[in-house]
């Protein structure tokens, strides 16, 4: 499976850097896209932990074409 995230703001390097199974892009309207392989139900809970333990706020989740 794939998912995209789409997060609010541009993000730092070093959010960047805290993802480095997934390609992260600049996103539509000013956000960021963070898109990549997710094993399985715990890994998209973990993946979500992740991007709320960094702040980042969650505008659009969607699974991707394999």
């Amino acid at each position: 499976m794939r998912y995209e995230f789409l997060v609010t703001g541009r993000v730092s390097d070093t959010v960047r850097a805290a993802f480095p199974e997934f390609d992260v892009a600049d996103g539509p309207a000013g956000g960021t896209s963070i898109y990549g392989p997710v094993r399985d139900r715990a890994a998209l809970r973990g993946m979500l932990a992740r991007l709320d333990a960094l702040g980042l706020t969650i505008v659009e989740m969607r699974r991707l074409p394999d």
